[in-house]
């Protein structure tokens, strides 16, 4: 079903934990990083490297106060749609907008750069209309998350820091087992961006 799923990278939060560590002036999206296959790239471009090429719709929900990051995703393809707010609901909502009329979206955290290509496929593979697909490690739900046709109204009626977590309760999840901790590692703090796993 991938010919008709968008993806839908967010990378509007302001990682407000990484600057305190770091400085108030370094964005954790643009630190640098040793991705899983060797190859240092900032935290952004790791995640847009593992995404798949055959996503027509590639989108990257973002605020105008990164024009860096901004640069890096039109280098990838990616369509850019600016916000004002840094909400995790804001973000998926415009994203999902931007390209409403899909069959379903595949929702990447933009500060995740260890997820294997691989379980980005898997996810992708278990996208159907009326259900949400979710990598499952040990127990745990992780990113990215795939969504249905079914979900979009309510993707976009999403708001403020609330994420899509609400939207499970009445769906029909598919789990994707995977045995990728990337899946749940995400770049708060900067002891974050090596993998050692």
């Amino acid at each position: 079903m991938s010919e008709s799923v968008g993806v839908i990278v967010l990378a509007a939060g302001q990682g407000s934990r990484f600057r305190q560590v770091a400085g108030a002036d370094k964005d954790k999206l643009l630190a640098d990083c040793t991705g899983r296959d060797g190859a240092v790239r900032s935290v952004i471009e790791q995640v847009l490297v593992s995404l798949p090429a055959e996503l027509s719709r590639r989108v990257l929900v973002t605020t105008e106060d990164r024009p860096q990051v901004i640069r890096m995703a039109q280098a990838y393809g990616f369509e850019i749609v600016l916000i004002e707010s840094t909400g995790m609901g804001d973000s998926i909502s415009a994203g999902v907008a931007a390209c409403s009329q899909l069959d379903g979206w595949l929702i990447v955290l933009g500060d995740m750069p260890f997820i294997l290509p691989s379980t980005v496929q898997q996810v992708l593979s278990g996208i159907a209309n009326d259900g949400i697909s979710v990598p499952v490690i040990d127990g745990e739900y992780g990113h990215p998350v795939g969504f249905g046709r079914t979900f979009g109204p309510g993707l976009m009626g999403l708001s403020g820091d609330r994420g899509a977590k609400p939207l499970f309760a009445s769906a029909k999840v598919v789990e994707v087992a995977v045995d990728d901790p990337g899946v749940l590692w995400d770049v708060d703090v900067p002891e974050a961006l090596t993998f050692n796993r």
